[in-house]
C-alpha cells in the first residue's frame, strides 16, 4: 500500500500484542495484506533480516536505552551511549536505519534544563556513530514523564545544541494535537529533519473539554484507554489530522521515508482481530490521501 499524495510506503508499528510477539506469522500477515513496511523494536538487530527478506521496509527501530542517555550519573550515560552505540553498528549491516526514541529522562522530577544538558551531552557524543553509518535518530515528541523533544521550543532548542543532519524527527501529529500545537506548521518549520511518519491521530473531545475544562483534573471521570480527558488516539481518518496536507508538505521537504501505523485507539484494541482491522482500516484510509 502507498499514500495517494507522495507515494509514501505504509505500514505498520510492531505493537505489544500478543498476536504480534510471533513474528515469523506477523510478516506473514504483513506481506498478505499489502503492507510494505514494519516498524521493529530493540531486537532489530537480530531480527530485522527476516522482515527485509520476507520484502518489507525496516521503517525504524527503537533505542535500546533511551533513559540512560538523560541520566544524572556520569557513567550511566556512558554505558547507554556504548550500548546504543553497538546497536546502531549492528543495525547498519542490514542497511542505514531509523533509530527511533522518546527523549524520557531517567529522573523526570530533575529541573528540565539539568536533564537537557544530559540529553545534549550524551547525544553529541553518540552523533558521530550515526552519521558514520548513514543512521538517522527520529524523536518522537510523546508528551509523557519529563519529555523533552516535545515542542517546538524542545525540538528546535536541541537541533541548535546537537546540530548533526543525523539528528531528526519521528513525525506523529497526534501528539501535537492533543497539545494545541498546529501539527502543520510544525512539519513546515522542521519537515527538513523529518525522517520516519507514524500513521496516528487524535479526535478532540468538545463535551469533556467543557465537562472537565483543561486546567484542572476530574473528580469522578476517567479517561479511555489511549486518551486523556478531552481528546483520544485515534487511527488516521477518525482524528483531525490533515493528512493530504502533511504529504504535501512532506514532498515539499523531499521526504523519502514510509509511514506506519501506530494503533493506540480504544477501539481497536486489546483482540487479535480487532487490532489487526484497525491497523488495516488506517493504512486503506492513507491510501486516499
Amino acid at each position: 500500500m502507498k499514500t495517494r499524495t507522495g507515494n509514501y510506503p505504509i505500514g505498520f508499528r510492531r505493537g505489544g500484542g500478543a498476536w504480534q510477539n510471533d513474528l515469523p506469522a506477523l510478516i506473514e500477515w504483513a506481506v498478505t495484506n499489502e503492507l510494505e513496511v514494519i516498524d521493529l523494536r530493540s531486537d532489530a538487530d537480530t531480527t530485522g533480516k527476516a522482515a527485509i527478506d520476507a520484502g518489507l521496509r525496516i521503517g525504524s527501530v527503537d533505542v535500546p536505552d533511551n533513559k540512560g542517555m538523560i541520566s544524572k550519573d556520569a557513567g550511566r550515560r556512558r554505558a547507554a551511549i556504548a550500548r546504543n552505540g553497538e546497536f546502531v553498528r549492528a543495525c547498519a549491516a542490514l542497511g542505514a536505519m531509523n533509530h527511533f526514541l522518546v527523549m524520557l529522562p531517567e529522573d523526570p522530577a530533575l529541573p528540565r534544563a539539568e536533564n537537557f544538558a544530559y540529553m545534549v551531552e550524551s547525544f553529541g557524543e553518540l552523533a558521530p556513530v550515526f552519521e558514520q553509518h548513514h543512521a538517522k535518530l527520529v524523536i518522537e515528541g510523546w508528551p509523557g514523564p519529563g519529555a523533552l523533544c516535545c515542542t517546538p521550543e524542545g525540538y528546535r532548542a536541541f537541533f541548535e545544541e546537537v546540530p548533526s543532519s543525523a539528528m531528526g524527527v519521528n513525525y506523529d501529529p497526534s501528539h501535537l494535537i492533543r497539545m494545541n500545537i498546529d501539527h502543520l506548521r510544525f512539519l513546515r518549520e522542521f519537515g527538513d529533519r523529518v525522517f520516519h511518519v507514524h500513521g496516528k491521530d487524535t479526535e478532540l473531545l468538545a463535551d469533556q473539554l467543557y465537562e472537565y475544562g483543561s486546567e484542572q483534573p476530574p473528580t469522578f471521570g476517567k479517561p479511555q484507554p489511549f486518551a486523556g480527558m478531552t481528546w483520544r488516539y485515534t487511527i488516521p481518518g477518525h482524528g483531525i489530522s490533515h493528512w493530504v496536507d502533511i504529504f504535501r508538505i512532506l514532498q515539499e521537504k523531499q521526504y523519502q521515508g514510509a509511514v506506519s501505523i501506530e494503533l493506540e485507539d480504544a477501539n481497536f484494541y486489546r483482540e487479535p482481530d480487532a487490532e489487526k482491522l484497525g491497523i488495516l482500516q488506517g493504512a486503506r484510509f492513507l491510501t486516499g490521501c
